[in-house]
């Protein structure tokens, strides 16, 4: 009798999608077995939140949708400039740190010119990503700034559902296995234990990855050491104002192409004296060939 109730449970994982061997039973169980374990997933299974809409770009809106349930990851591109790299540097550490953040990668390069560029990826808390944002854009001098919202509610809670229904397998699995008396149905068994449980870590890693990308926003921060700040002036209204722009600006760029020029100079000296004494040797080249044929041709007296 054991063995034929066990056969039944068997043939019912198989139809779960699991390898199960077994023997004679009964359609009276095998339904009602369908049954239960549809039951079991629809009760273990929490349904996705209902769709309401709020202004995510808002911080209430953040809150108000995060206690619906819904599952939202923040992303942000910050690209700034500064005149004080130290201190920029500096203020935005500080402001990570106050937020509850965490650097996750950084890193400051000068690439030789004397001025120096920093990268950082920072992860802040999702329900300060909003005030880390406005406050990080008040250090330095903003240059764009691109915001990204991703709603991974479905996905999550698919995931989670299914979790749920491989939870309730492994019980019923290990509920068989201590009631299993021969080899056979032990093998059997354990195989497919090992299987359930290889799905359950594979689908709690995935709730893991979401958690953590939910949990805690990503800003991508670019940070840029300049001379002037750019695109700071205020924009001319009149037309002498735009006359005169035109005019400043356009002195500043002949300078800026000089100045530029002697840097390319100071930097190719080199090949700037090389070219030199190729020229030099080819000019006074051209002029002997020049006198020679002036020779040539000059008739010989009688």
């Amino acid at each position: 009798m054991k063995r034929s109730v066990l056969a039944c449970f068997l043939t019912l994982m198989m139809l779960l999608g699991l390898t199960a061997c077994g023997g004679a039973k009964t359609e009276e169980m095998l339904a009602s077995g369908s049954a239960t374990m549809d039951s079991w997933a629809e009760a273990e299974a929490p349904a996705a939140p209902a769709d309401e809409v709020f202004d995510s770009s808002s911080g209430e809106g953040r809150t108000q949708r995060a206690k619906q349930g819904e599952k939202l990851i923040y992303t942000a591109d910050l690209r700034m400039e500064t005149t004080e790299f130290d201190r920029a540097a500096a203020a935005i550490e500080a402001l990570t740190a106050e937020c509850g953040g965490y650097f996750e990668s950084s890193s400051v390069s000068s690439w030789g010119r004397g001025y120096r560029d920093a990268s950082y990826t920072v992860r802040v808390p999702a329900e300060r990503y909003g005030d880390f944002l406005t406050r990080a854009g008040e250090l330095c001098h903003v240059l764009n700034k691109q915001e990204y919202t991703d709603n991974v509610t479905e996905a999550y809670y698919d995931i989670d559902g299914r979790l749920k229904t491989q939870q309730t397998k492994l019980e019923r699995l290990q509920e068989l296995l201590s009631r299993a008396e021969n080899m056979e149905d032990i093998i059997t068994i354990e195989s497919a234990i090992s299987e359930t449980e290889a799905q359950i870590e594979s689908l709690s890693g995935q709730l893991r990855h979401y958690d953590a990308l939910v949990d805690y926003s990503t800003v991508n921060i670019s940070l840029q050491e300049v001379y002037k700040l750019s695109n700071v002036e205020e924009a001319p209204t009149t037309f002498g104002e735009r006359l005169g722009e035109a005019f400043r600006n356009g002195w500043s760029s002949f300078t800026n192409g000089l100045e530029n020029f002697a840097v390319a100079l100071a930097y190719g000296w080199m090949w700037v004296l090389v070219l030199a004494v190729i020229v030099v040797v080819a000019v006074r080249a051209l002029r002997r060939r020049r006198r020679a044929k002036k020779a040539d041709d000059k008739p010989e007296k009688p």
